[in-house]
């Protein structure tokens, strides 16, 4: 993982200081679970630091284009992610954050003064990729038999019963019961 460091310039630690940053940040690749995602071009980032009295509080969004693998059909598909940032870091080691924070909710500020900004691109982006990607809603994937991608032509193969029910399973004498509403 490539470091973005945001120093804080000495303006920022008056009360009510207030500051504006842009960049472009070259991720190549992003691992979500066992997916994973590529970036074409380098990611934009637009964020803001301002001084909450004893904290400097970062917000913001980065935005890119993500190319991965559908779940379904494994074809590689684009699309765009956009991610809101946040952060809270106590001024000094000393102050107390607020009581309504979890100690996971905010960091103190190293003592260069520097924010590594990649943790935090990274992070805004991983909330917002998806669980399962796929290319369309309604992928209807490869098939299981001769891995044909099922959006671009049909197979010949057999279809397969899509819940096979165990002979051993005990809830098998269930697939029949009637149920009403």
């Amino acid at each position: 993982m490539e470091k973005l460091e945001l120093h804080i310039p000495q303006s920022l630690f008056s009360p009510a200081a207030y500051e504006h940053f842009e960049g472009e940040y070259p991720l190549e690749i992003l691992k979500a679970g066992p997916d994973l995602y590529s970036f074409a071009q380098p990611l934009t980032y637009s964020v803001d630091v301002s001084n909450t009295g004893d904290a400097l509080l970062l917000t913001g969004t980065v935005e890119g284009e993500a190319t991965t693998s559908c779940a379904r059909c494994l074809e590689p598909f684009s699309f765009p992610v956009t991610g809101e940032i946040e952060g809270y870091f106590l001024i000094h080691e000393d102050d107390e954050a607020p009581e309504d924070m979890e100690e996971e909710e905010f960091e103190v500020l190293p003592a260069n003064n520097t924010i590594d900004l990649a943790t935090y691109l990274q992070a805004a982006l991983l909330l917002e990729v998806p669980l399962v990607p796929l290319c369309k809603d309604e992928c209807a994937g490869i098939c299981p038999t001769c891995g044909v991608n099922l959006n671009e032509e049909s197979c010949s193969c057999e279809p397969q019963n899509e819940h096979p029910v165990a002979a051993n399973n005990p809830f098998a004498v269930l697939k029949d019961l009637p149920l009403s509403d």
